[in-house]
């Protein structure tokens, strides 16, 4: 699996070192691996977000930004993202449900209860597994549902990524993508489309059809294992 992205939050700097000395206690004892950003603010955060983590760690009050105000803005822009707050203030605890916050962690925080939450976000994210993917377009990176995804489609050196909100345009190739979301529900039909097997409604003759109402091709040396893997899919009631 690919390193686990962590943002912390932590406007004293005793306080997030701890955290940062915490979350390099816990790579080494666990042997997960994790790249970690620090921010001094949740206003620092908010001003430069990318939905690119698995998690963040949140103070709640801060002098600029609340951790409760910041992930307000966050969850605007990232659906996805597991939000832990670390706060000496239980009564924001109600607050949080807004924002689906995973948990709260009251200050002094001892190392096992902080272990015991990052366990418990990395295996919601290991179950997941690739549920989200990480995509670059125009020079801004977007976090894409896998549910959303349609199919793609290789256009000469382009990747067109069609979804249920419209298209975005990448630079990988099939293969990559392919291989990336192995065990993942999506299956190459031919030398241009990798198909999502969740928006397959129908295979006619040589062709599939998709709940966006595109005839995808399938090439006939691949047609007995899309139906084979559309049949798995199926049978699993996925």
């Amino acid at each position: 699996m690919r390193p686990i992205r962590i943002g912390v939050v932590e406007d004293d700097p005793a306080a997030c070192q701890r955290v940062l000395d915490y979350l390099n206690q816990y790579q080494d004892e666990q042997g997960e691996e994790f790249v970690v950003s620090a921010f001094d603010d949740g206003q620092a955060i908010v001003d430069s977000y990318s939905p690119v983590y698995d998690i963040l760690l949140l103070d709640i009050e801060m002098k600029k930004m609340s951790g409760l105000d910041a992930a307000r803005r966050i969850r605007e822009r990232d659906q996805g993202v597991i939000i832990i707050f670390i706060t000496a203030a239980p009564q924001y605890a109600i607050s949080g449900y807004q924002v689906r916050a995973l948990s709260y962690l009251l200050k002094p925080v001892p190392y096992f209860a902080f272990s015991q939450e990052i366990k418990r976000s990395i295996d919601q994210i290991k179950e997941q597994g690739y549920a989200s993917m990480l995509v670059e377009s125009g020079g801004k990176q977007t976090r894409l549902e896998l549910s959303q995804i349609t199919y793609i489609e290789s256009i000469r050196h382009t990747i067109v990524i069609h979804t249920s909100e419209g298209k975005i345009s990448i630079s990988s190739t099939l293969k990559e993508l392919e291989s990336q979301l192995e065990g993942q529900d999506f299956y190459r039909s031919n030398s241009c489309y990798l198909v999502n097997l969740r928006h397959v409604t129908a295979v006619e003759d040589q062709d599939c059809l998709m709940s966006g109402g595109e005839r995808l091709r399938i090439s006939r040396p691949r047609k007995k294992g899309f139906l084979a893997a559309l049949t798995d899919y199926v049978g699993t009631g996925a």
